[in-house]
Formats: C-alpha cells, sequence, structure tokens
C-alpha cells in the first residue's frame, strides 16, 4: 500500500485520531473519577475531626463537597466516559476494517473496486460517529435548557 494513497491515508488518520480522542477521554474521566471518590471519601473523615473547636473541618466538608459537585458538572458536560466508549469503539471497528482490506477478506474478497468499498465503507463508519456525536451533544443542550 501506497503512503501516497488517498483512502488508505484517510483511513491510518481516523485511526490515529479516534485512538489519540479515546486515549485523552480516557485520562480525562479517569482522573476526574479518581478525585472525586478521594474527595467524597474524605468528607466524612474531616466531618468527625474536631481541631482545637475551629471551623476548619466545617470548611474543608464544604470544600470538597463543591468539589464533587463540580467535577460530576464537568463530566457530564464534557461526557468523558461516552466519548472514550465512543471513540474506542469506532477506533477498533476502522483497525477492524483495514485488517479485512489488507487480507483480501470479508467484503473485499469478491469486490470489483476494493480500494472504492473501503473509502465508502470508511466514510460511512465516520459519518455514522459524527452523527452519533451530535446527537448526544443536542441532548445534552435540551437537558439544559
Amino acid at each position: 500500500m501506497s503512503d501516497h494513497d488517498p483512502v488508505f491515508s484517510r483511513l491510518e488518520d481516523q485511526i490515529k485520531w479516534y485512538d489519540n480522542k479515546s486515549v485523552t477521554n480516557q485520562k480525562f474521566f479517569k482522573s476526574l473519577r479518581g478525585t472525586m471518590i478521594v474527595a467524597a471519601a474524605l468528607i466524612p473523615l474531616f466531618a468527625g475531626i474536631e481541631i482545637a473547636g475551629t471551623n476548619i473541618p466545617l470548611f474543608v466538608t464544604g470544600i470538597l463537597g463543591v468539589m464533587v459537585v463540580v467535577l460530576e458538572g464537568f463530566q457530564m458536560l464534557y461526557q468523558f466516559h461516552d466519548n472514550w466508549i465512543r471513540y474506542r469503539s469506532t477506533c477498533e471497528q476502522l483497525k477492524h476494517e483495514k485488517y479485512l482490506f489488507l487480507g483480501e477478506a470479508g467484503p473485499y474478497s469478491g469486490a470489483n473496486n476494493p480500494r472504492a468499498l473501503l473509502a465508502e465503507r470508511v466514510e460511512s463508519m465516520v459519518s455514522q460517529e459524527h452523527a452519533k456525536w451530535t446527537s448526544a451533544q443536542e441532548q445534552i443542550g435540551k437537558s439544559r435548557s
């Protein structure tokens, strides 16, 4: 396969894009979720501490509670978990398509023009992913209004 083949270059570009986006969303999701777990676990600890009659523990528990709510808000707004899963799924579908094409297997084994079929199938997958993403963004917008 030539490095200058636009169809295969597009496939490789999309695999790389979806892989990078999946990894990024996974990191954001796990970072947010881990921080939320730690903050939530510390709330009862600080609620039970008394430091020389001060309100420091109440202040700390309040800050931790606010932090949990804000982090959950970011997760709901940016949909890191859903994006991670959806982008990983699309990346793996594209890889699957790549190996079917390279192995001249599946729909490519009897195709008159395997490159054209690859282009159609890749663009269909990317288009479907974009439609799902757009629909999810519209749902988020509706839930905020």
